[in-house]
């Protein structure tokens, strides 16, 4: 996806979880341990800082305020947060940046933090209620994203295997396919893009009616099994 729409998404999603912030603090987010939305929300904004930081200083380890716990001062914190963020990111993708992994660029952060705010959304809405769908091409997105940058970050941490063979994913509703894997794909899943992207997240399970798969349906899981994200 083009940076412009990229930040466009990432303003409109950032804006979606603030306003989850009217709700619960205390409820629980079902799929980030024991965090509560109060502590989602000190996460999302913090690392929306470490983002802004690693563009404007060019460095990572940047340690975030912590968050204020009133709920007024949280909301003004985060939304304090997301506009530092907006500031840094309006750029040349191409500026140079520092970043986890290739590419060490600017484009790097706005596609990263486009896809946090996307899953932390969802997480949010979860947790307050039902969450609204993903939108199809940004799941793509996010798709291409765990397999050219969070798998390989994994598999360099020593968190989950090399796949031994290929898998090929492909989105019923967007048209878009990814291999992922050596050789040629031993089996392929299909499904709308936003349930491949939640069930590469973890926020999704496999055995759900969303998915179909073809070929070698066990040798497809073993690829999956990872963790491919964090």
């Amino acid at each position: 996806m083009d940076p412009s729409s990229l930040l466009r998404h990432l303003r409109r999603e950032l804006d979606a979880f603030r306003n989850c912030l009217d709700g619960d603090l205390a409820a629980p987010v079902e799929h980030c341990g024991d965090w509560t939305l109060r502590e989602l929300a000190e996460h999302l904004g913090g690392s929306n800082l470490r983002a802004a930081a690693a563009v404007t200083q060019r460095r990572g380890g940047y340690e975030p305020p912590a968050a204020p716990c009133e709920r007024a001062a949280l909301v003004r914190w985060f939304d304090d947060t997301s506009q530092t963020l907006y500031e840094a990111l309006d750029t040349d993708p191409s500026a140079p940046a520092w970043t986890f992994h290739p590419p060490h660029t600017v484009g790097f952060w706005q596609r990263r933090r486009c896809m946090e705010a996307l899953i932390h959304r969802w997480d949010a809405e979860r947790a307050s209620g039902t969450p609204r769908p993903l939108d199809a091409q940004l799941a793509g997105e996010g798709v291409a994203e765990v397999f050219d940058t969070m798998a390989p970050r994994q598999i360099a941490r020593g968190r989950t295997p090399s796949p031994a063979a290929a898998l090929r994913l492909e989105a019923t509703d967007t048209g878009a396919s990814w291999e992922y894997g050596p050789g040629v794909p031993v089996a392929a899943l299909a499904a709308p893009a936003e349930s491949l992207l939640l069930l590469l997240w973890g926020r999704m399970a496999l055995d759900g009616v969303a998915f179909v798969w073809d070929g070698d349906e066990k040798a497809g899981r073993r690829i999956l099994h990872g963790p491919l994200t964090p």
